[in-house]
């Protein structure tokens, strides 16, 4: 029997499952575990490779990241068939010379830091691509961005998009919140960065008396401070509230029970949240930006730009829409969701491991 080939996934950001991120190398690592592939042998990176070995067994073996391996002295002596770099972000890389997988989220580091390609992030960045044996992107934005920006070698590239992390619906009868839930609400999750654009769905609220909206993610973060003054400076505190980061039982909860999820960021390489939400049925409004029209298809509605009563009028013009007819309606969101599926995302990276290796 021939020697199988050696991948190591550089999956430490695992650790936080609460970002999108950590969300990719878990769902990721969840859907390889459900395929079959006895000529790899597959490696995963972990601040804590015990908890990963709990709940998927011998399907891989398990290494102990620690930030001082991101320095290039102290990176493993390990060589691999295959380094998968699962993130255009990672700070780990091989010692050694080996063939080099290079996943891109996004390139928003090139808007939101800077366009000087002397500058260091956009160096490492370069550093990878000079690296790469073949490239991933997760959507095809994702694709165009980076072209836009920097001289991409020509090597294999391919569109794997994400899979909905919701593979199963949880029980929430039981869950209980101290938001209060007297009026219908709109939801919306993620991370408390600027690009996420909160602020115009705060701004719209002002607007709108008979809803509540509520938001989660870590709002400890810099851009949570200038969102709790922005609520309180508009006098809507009894209106709009953070829960802070959830549970996957509360975040069910939330979509399960909100009128409509609503996910105004203004950069994405892919977005993950209004899939979710689209897997429970219920109408999504985004920005027409990035990569957001790509994922939400004609089964989303868009805003154009951020004004707030126009921004409202889209929500109930689309929500008028969607109760005229609502459960085809909901069928319909449901079928855009379904196609994004993680087992499918899986089997299409086992196959590009497959491609270069074989």
């Amino acid at each position: 029997m021939p020697q199988k080939k050696t991948v190591f996934l550089e999956t430490h950001n695992i650790n936080n499952r609460a970002t999108g991120l950590g969300t990719f190398n878990y769902e990721l690592i969840k859907g390889l575990e459900q395929l079959s592939f006895e000529n790899l042998e597959l490696h995963l990176n972990s601040g804590d490779p015990d908890l990963l070995k709990s709940e998927f067994g011998d399907k891989f073996i398990y290494h102990k990241y620690w930030t001082i391996n991101r320095y290039k002295i102290f990176r493993s002596f390990n060589k691999f068939d295959l380094w998968h770099s699962v993130n255009q972000n990672s700070k780990l890389e091989p010692r050694k010379t080996t063939n080099y997988l290079l996943t891109i989220h996004d390139v928003n580091f090139v808007e939101e830091i800077s366009k000087d390609m002397n500058h260091k992030r956009n160096q490492l960045f370069i550093e990878k691509l000079k690296r790469a044996t073949a490239i991933t992107y997760i959507s095809e934005f994702a694709k165009k961005q980076t072209h836009d920006y920097f001289d991409v070698p020509k090597i294999p590239e391919y569109i794997i998009h994400n899979g909905n992390p919701i593979s199963t619906v949880l029980d929430t009868s039981d869950f209980t919140t101290n938001i209060p839930l007297d009026k219908p609400f709109f939801y919306t999750i993620g991370d408390f960065i600027e690009r996420k654009n909160f602020a115009a769905i705060v701004n719209m609220m002002k607007h709108i008396k008979d809803y509540n909206l509520i938001i989660s993610g870590n709002d400890t973060k810099t851009y949570g401070a200038v969102i709790k003054k922005l609520i309180e400076d508009n006098g809507l505190k009894n209106q709009v509230f953070l829960t802070g980061r959830v549970s996957d039982k509360a975040k069910q909860f939330y979509m399960k029970n909100c009128t409509a999820f609503l996910f105004p960021s203004i950069r994405e390489g892919f977005g993950l949240p209004p899939i979710e939400a689209m897997s429970f049925g219920k109408p999504v409004f985004l920005s027409d930006k990035t990569s957001l029209p790509e994922i939400g298809g004609d089964a989303a509605n868009y805003w154009t730009h951020f004004d707030p009563e126009y921004m409202k009028d889209v929500v109930f013009e689309g929500l008028h829409n969607h109760e005229s007819n609502k459960f085809e309606n909901e069928m319909l969101i449901k079928q855009r969701a379904a196609t994004f599926d993680w087992k499918i995302a899986a089997a299409a990276y086992l196959k590009v491991y497959n491609d270069i290796l074989f």
